[in-house]
């Protein structure tokens, strides 16, 4: 299951003016997998989540999904393959976190409006929240508690990848920990392929099949062990701070 491409990128260039992003970028997401996005600022990893995504067209290469070029699928179906968890949230202030929930039910779905209200039960229940967390509105939740409820939104229609830009960034370190918890419990429970952009090393090492670091403009993708004896300059200095090795100790001693 795990050998099955679900995501490809192919020869991406994404190019701003006279600036090159991507030259050439390839990667290959299989179905069921948890892959972490690297790469130092400015490296393009936001822009290559919405070339992706389709919200970004590149200059040239492709993307396809599940073999289909992401400019044919419509957003119908984008919305049921793509579950996604913005860094701030993105929840709708004016409304309750359910209706924040049931909103894509709403728009790319004929689900009536009872069901609605159960299905954001289950999606609440599923991203970790009590079901009375459906009744509050984000500004009275936590920081933790405004990622669970995104998390519950991007679940809503039962997609088969989910895109996390940096689910664990403004988290208190137990927080992140019971939020990397869920990703894998959520991965193992749903087969649910995990595309995550993170800048924290727990959940790169803790979570991840592999990572895809984004370097000189390309994509080296590996397992973590691969990656850590890579002798690129940029990936050494990453992995052989005192956090990165403090992260793969812990890792190491969870399994």
């Amino acid at each position: 299951m795990k050998n099955e491409p679900i995501l490809q990128v192919e020869n991406v260039v994404n190019k701003f003016g006279r600036q090159t992003v991507h030259d050439g970028v390839n990667l290959t997401i299989n179905r069921g997998e948890i892959v972490g996005i690297v790469g130092g600022s400015g490296a393009g990893k936001t822009v290559l989540l919405k070339t992706i995504l389709g919200l970004h067209l590149p200059d040239s290469g492709k993307v396809t999904i599940e073999g289909k070029p992401v400019g044919d699928i419509s957003k119908k179906e984008m919305a049921a393959i793509f579950g996604v968890l913005f860094q701030q949230g993105a929840l709708f202030s004016s409304m309750t976190v359910a209706q924040n929930i049931m909103l894509p039910l709403r728009e790319h779905t004929n689900v009536p409006e009872k069901d609605r209200q159960m299905i954001a039960q289950l999606k609440l229940a599923m991203a970790g929240l009590p079901p009375e967390a459906g009744a509050k509105y984000p500004a009275a939740l936590s920081g933790g508690m405004i990622k669970r409820a995104s998390l519950a939104r991007a679940l809503a229609l039962d997609p088969r990848i989910l895109f996390l830009d940096e689910p664990t960034s403004g988290l208190d370190p137990v927080a992140a920990s019971e939020f990397d918890d869920l990703m894998v419990d959520l991965n193992q429970s749903l087969g649910i392929t995990i595309v995550m952009i993170t800048h924290d090393l727990d959940t790169l090492f803790g979570v991840c099949d592999r990572a895809a670091i984004i370097v000189d403009k390309k994509i080296l993708i590996d397992t973590l062990p691969n990656l850590v004896k890579n002798e690129h300059p940029w990936i050494q200095q990453y992995f052989t701070n005192p956090r990165a090795r403090g992260a793969m100790e812990a890792a190491h001693g969870d399994g």
